[in-house]
């Protein structure tokens, strides 16, 4: 099934805070692979307080965050195997909440943050962090399902 993606951009970094999460659909077997979406993270709110818990299974609820999510991922059926994977050139950590819990993650491959696993159908809302209050670095969301 082909992949419906759906992205809203963020202007310039003064707006993330009142910006809406940029948004992505995806379904099984779509296509790119990886998706590749841009954003810039941090806040001044800590992670742990957004999630109300400072770690989970896969990791550490770390650094700042807006309190809106960075991005929405709407996944309309199951993955068996899906990776999603922080780049940037600073220090961030990755924090997402959906059906079925919330999962945290930092320094997944170096100082990139990643979660992988398999995952339920729904929304998940997803923050990148910085461990730097009210600092905003620029970072690629990689979304990659493993077929």
């Amino acid at each position: 099934m082909a992949a419906i993606a759906l992205f809203t951009s963020l202007a310039t970094q003064s707006q993330v805070a009142l910006s809406q999460p940029a948004k992505v659909t995806i379904a099984p077997q779509f296509s790119p692979n990886p998706l590749q979406v841009e954003g810039v993270g941090g806040g001044d709110v800590a992670a742990s307080t957004i999630v109300g818990t400072s770690a989970t299974q896969t990791g550490p609820c770390s650094g700042f965050v807006n309190t809106n999510p960075d991005h929405v991922l709407k996944l309309t059926k199951f993955f068996n195997s899906l990776n999603l994977q922080v780049e940037s050139d600073e220090d961030t950590a990755l924090i997402i909440k959906g059906p079925g819990g919330v999962w945290c993650n930092d320094d997944f491959d170096g100082k990139n943050p990643g979660i992988s696993g398999q995952w339920q159908a729904g929304d998940y809302a997803i923050w990148v962090s910085s461990y730097r209050k009210n600092h905003s670095p620029n970072y690629t969301l990689r979304v990659r399902e493993d077929r």
